[in-house]
C-alpha cells in the first residue's frame, strides 16, 4: 500500500493515497459512520491520475471500479451502522452520450450498494436554485429563451441527494440524543425551546426535502486548485455533513470519507466532536485538507483514537 503522506492526531487521521489500497489496510467493523461525495462518474475529470475514478473510460467502468470501494466500506463499517453518499443526477450530453437527457446516477448508486449487501436506508433531496445552475452550466433545458422557443426541451433543475445505506446486523452502540436536538444547522432556524425546539429541528431534518441547506457554507476549495486543474472542485456543504453526523453517529465515534477532497467531511466530523479518517488521492487537495483541519476546533475533546504521527508507517489508525 502506497501512502505518500499522512497526518495523524488525536482527532483525525488523513492520508494522501488511493482509497482502494488504504481501505484494504483498515480492520473490519472498525468504522461507526461514513459520509462522502464520490466522483460523479463521467461528468468531471478531477486529476490526470489513472487511479482517479473520474478518469474511467465509460460510465459502466466507473461503477465496476466504484464497486471495490463499496465492498470495502461494507466491510469496515460496523454492523447496523450507516454510509451516506452525496450525489446528483448526471446530464446526458449529445457529444458524449449520443442524446440529451438525464442519467439516473443516484439510482445506479443505490443498486451498487445493494449488490454489495447493504440496505437502502433513506434519501434526502437537497434543493438548489435552478437559476444558479443555469448560470453556471448554461444548460439548454434551463434557459428562459428555450421556454419561449420550445418548452418540450425544458427540464427542472437538478437537486443534490443524500442517500444512506445500512450495514446488515444489529447496532451495538445506539446513537442517542437524551436531550433531543438543540443545535440547528441550516439557513432557517425553526426556533422553540426545550423539547419543542428538538421537535422542530427533527421535523426539519426528517423532511424528505432539505430546503435551507446553505450552498456556500463550505470549506474554501479555490486554494487547492493546481495551475492546470480541470474545471470542478465543489466541496460538500457543511450543513449536510453536520446533520448526517449528528443523526447517525455519537460524539467520539469514527467518521470515514474515502474521497476527502479538501477535508470537508473530516472537518465537519471533528467540529461536532467526532473523530475523522480521510483518504485523498490528489496531492493538492490533500495539502489543502491538512491546512483546513489544522484550523478546525472541535466542540469537545474525546480522548486519543490514533497513534501519534509516524512518517515511517503506512497506516497509523
Amino acid at each position: 500500500m502506497a501512502v505518500r503522506d499522512q497526518v495523524i492526531t488525536d482527532r483525525y487521521a488523513i492520508y494522501n493515497g488511493d482509497s482502494c489500497e488504504v481501505l484494504q489496510a483498515m480492520p473490519s467493523a472498525s468504522i461507526d459512520f461514513s459520509i462522502f461525495s464520490p466522483p460523479f462518474a463521467d461528468l468531471y475529470c478531477y486529476s490526470d491520475n489513472p487511479a482517479d475514478l473520474g478518469n474511467c473510460r465509460t460510465y459502466d467502468e466507473f461503477f465496476q471500479h466504484f464497486g471495490f470501494i463499496i465492498h470495502e466500506l461494507a466491510r469496515v463499517l460496523k454492523p447496523g451502522r450507516l454510509c451516506a453518499v452525496h450525489c446528483i443526477d448526471i446530464p446526458a450530453m449529445k457529444e458524449r452520450d449520443g442524446y440529451i437527457g438525464i442519467k439516473d446516477f443516484p439510482g445506479d448508486i443505490v443498486r451498487a450498494f445493494q449488490a454489495a449487501g447493504m440496505i437502502y436506508h433513506s434519501r434526502h433531496v437537497i434543493w438548489k436554485d435552478p437559476l444558479i445552475e443555469a448560470t453556471r452550466t448554461k444548460a439548454l433545458g434551463l434557459m428562459h429563451k428555450q421556454l419561449c422557443k420550445d418548452s418540450t426541451a425544458c427540464r427542472g433543475g437538478l437537486p443534490d441527494y443524500l442517500l444512506a445505506f445500512r450495514v446488515p446486523g444489529e447496532n451495538a452502540a445506539p446513537v442517542v440524543h437524551p436531550d433531543g436536538l438543540t443545535r440547528y444547522c441550516g439557513r432557517t432556524d425553526p426556533g422553540g425551546e426545550g423539547i419543542k425546539r428538538s421537535h422542530n429541528i427533527w421535523r426539519a431534518y426528517a423532511s424528505p426535502v432539505w430546503m435551507d441547506i446553505r450552498q456556500t457554507h463550505t470549506l474554501d476549495a479555490r486554494k487547492a486548485r493546481d495551475a492546470d486543474d480541470e474545471k470542478h472542485l465543489c466541496p460538500l456543504q457543511l450543513d449536510v455533513i453536520e446533520r448526517a453526523c449528528v443523526l447517525w453517529s455519537n460524539p467520539g465515534e469514527v467518521v470515514l470519507t474515502p474521497f476527502m477532497g479538501v477535508g470537508s467531511e473530516v472537518y465537519g466530523a471533528v467540529l461536532n466532536g467526532r473523530r475523522g479518517i480521510g483518504i485523498e488521492l490528489k496531492p493538492s487537495y490533500y495539502r489543502q485538507a491538512v491546512k483546513n483541519l489544522a484550523e478546525c476546533k472541535p466542540c469537545a475533546e474525546h480522548g486519543d483514537l490514533f497513534e501519534k504521527p509516524n512518517k515511517s508507517s503506512t497506516f497509523g489508525a
